[in-house]
């Protein structure tokens, strides 16, 4: 496909996103009615999708016109890139779309001249609360999840070495670099989309994962022997870093809510040698009090995550928020039946937001006797991880009266 041609197919399928479309769907639609469609095209295509997405907002500002609508968006985008790479691929070729008209470049605006929330692409009624949350910090989280998501790796301790995995890779040129942030994380740094084919991956030396999800489930100090259980364990990623941490000695359970969620995890497991149960709900409730570690990586805004996940950026409300930590109580109410008397609980969110965090956590803490606050961190969206909060809780040596 030539860049005019990558171009129009995003304007379709963003009016068919603004319309209401699942970006994924949309765009595996497309991709299977598409086969003259090289692997290039299908990936810089989704490329330019999300990152419009990422800046909805502050791309219609700059467009200037007073719909929404794909077209609009990447003229925006196109706008503040090079003649070249930029409004010359609207050229009217057979299948590209038709040059901006006078009216539309007359209509183009500096971003600059925008209000706050715009120019940093979030709902007018979030601001306030990524303010209230990260203080001082609010801006640069913000700003980061207008940007792609860099590529993370987890070493699996139990086959490599972060050195011996970086070899791997490096020998089919996916070059990596170590992250500070978590001993087990590494940066991609070149051919990312190699990752899945790769031997180190088929091996079970690496798994994608962010390092803020690594740096969540090492707090959760998971320990050979013992009884662990993830409790909303979703594609398995955690339970699979509690398993290594574990070095294959005691018992991981796996639960979800949905077990449809859970079906990767047998070929993950085995791809990294850990031993993992998954269990669906009734199997589950005969273990509860059973569990010295229970992790709860809950459902949330993910506003943390919101440059890998950017429709959830503009489906937010503060009356979705509410509704959020309603469920993110009842989930934690569920899972502390299942911790036993000296245990302990880490509740995990993609979020940075107090809402779903510390206000959740000093609510239990106020209902529930025995249980007691370890540690609570929450990491801002950065160059070297997303956004997440996490807090550790020890239960007191006598049973939950739950």
């Amino acid at each position: 496909m030539t860049p005019a041609a990558r171009i129009a197919t995003a304007i379709d399928l963003l009016d068919e996103i603004i319309a209401g479309a699942p970006a994924e769907r949309s765009l595996t639609r497309w991709a299977r009615a598409s086969r003259y469609a090289g692997s290039r095209d299908r990936a810089a295509i989704r490329d330019i999708v999300f990152d419009v997405l990422r800046r909805r907002r502050s791309l219609l500002w700059r467009s200037g016109q007073p719909l929404e609508s794909g077209r609009a968006l990447l003229s925006g985008m196109l706008a503040d890139l090079p003649e070249e790479r930029g409004l010359a691929l609207l050229d009217g070729s057979t299948y590209g779309k038709p040059p901006l008209s006078a009216e539309e470049a007359a209509a183009l605006r500096p971003l600059a001249t925008a209000p706050g929330p715009i120019r940093l692409d979030i709902p007018d009624a979030l601001l306030p609360l990524f303010e209230a949350a990260l203080g001082t910090e609010a801006e640069t989280t913000l700003k980061h999840l207008r940007q792609r998501a860099p590529i993370h790796l987890r070493v699996n301790t139990l086959k490599a070495t972060r050195t011996e995995a970086q070899a791997t890779l490096a020998a089919e040129e996916i070059e990596t670099e170590p992250l500070a942030a978590a001993e087990t994380a590494l940066n991609v740094l070149s051919n990312p989309r190699r990752i899945a084919n790769s031997q180190a991956y088929k091996d079970g030396l690496v798994e994608l994962q962010d390092t803020a999800s690594q740096i969540a489930a090492a707090a959760a100090e998971a320990r050979p022997g013992e009884h662990v259980l993830d409790f909303c364990a979703g594609g398995g990623g955690k339970a699979l870093a509690l398993g290594a941490a574990m070095q294959g000695r005691g018992h991981l359970i796996a639960h979800d809510a949905n077990p449809a969620r859970m079906r990767d995890i047998p070929q993950r497991a085995a791809r990294a040698g850990v031993s993992i149960t998954c269990l669906d709900t009734a199997s589950l409730a005969h273990q509860k009090g059973q569990f010295d570690l229970v992790f709860v990586d809950a459902p949330c805004s993910g506003s943390g995550a919101w440059r890998r996940h950017p429709e959830g950026k503009w489906a937010l409300s503060p009356e979705k928020l509410v509704e959020l930590a309603g469920l993110q109580s009842a989930v934690l109410q569920e899972a502390l039946r299942f911790l036993r008397p000296g245990g302990r609980l880490l509740y995990a969110t993609c979020s940075v937001l107090l809402e779903e965090n510390q206000q959740v956590i000093e609510t239990l803490l106020e209902r529930q006797n025995g249980l007691s606050l370890r540690l609570e961190t929450t990491l801002p969206v950065c160059d070297t991880h997303d956004g997440f909060y996490f807090a550790l809780l020890d239960n007191a040596q006598y049973p939950s009266k739950l």
